[in-house]
């Protein structure tokens, strides 16, 4: 990893922080368990709820406050859901789309966890940084962030062979 570090020091940032991420994360969820607390993705979900005007989301906006993939984010919530943390709320002004609303117990819940995340989130990771540290790395991650959230997505749709594209674009081209 040093070579690495020595020709491409953004390379080098991206594998560390994957690594320290999963490290953090298993260790966070370790300290959670063994306080008999749910996983930390469930403290995610409550918090993203309880920080919400009106203390709720639609699906769509709650998965972009989780690092939960949609089909985990929808199985969470349906858990959430039968463990009375949350409700979900017909929305009135489509009445197709329904809100995720956090509950009295959901609060509950997230305000229980949070003395052990916040203790676990110190020991290994604000423990080893200085303030300053710490604020290079918000406003580096910030700005990463903000990048992403406001670029396209990428299409997950295979890319048109040659051919196709070259018939797609005479095609275009002809109307």
């Amino acid at each position: 990893m040093g070579r690495q570090r020595d020709t491409d020091p953004k390379a080098h940032a991206w594998a560390v922080l994957l690594t320290a991420h999963a490290r953090l994360v298993e260790r966070i969820e370790a300290a959670l368990g063994a306080a008999g607390l749910p996983a930390l993705g469930w403290y995610d979900v409550l918090w993203a709820l309880e920080s919400a005007p009106g203390q709720q989301l639609r699906m769509n906006e709650l998965a972009e406050h989780v690092v939960l993939s949609r089909s985990n984010l929808t199985r969470l919530a349906d858990r959430l859901e039968e463990a009375g943390l949350i409700e979900r709320a017909v929305a009135a002004e489509d009445r197709r789309g329904a809100y995720c609303v956090i509950t009295a117990a959901g609060r509950a819940l997230r305000k229980r966890m949070w003395p052990t995340y916040q203790a676990a989130v110190e020991r290994y990771f604000g423990a080893h940084l200085s303030e300053r540290e710490a604020e290079l790395i918000g406003d580096a991650l910030t700005r990463v962030a903000r990048a992403v959230r406001e670029s396209p997505r990428e299409s997950s749709a295979p890319a048109a062979k040659p051919a196709a594209r070259r018939k797609a674009a005479a095609t275009t081209a002809s109307r």
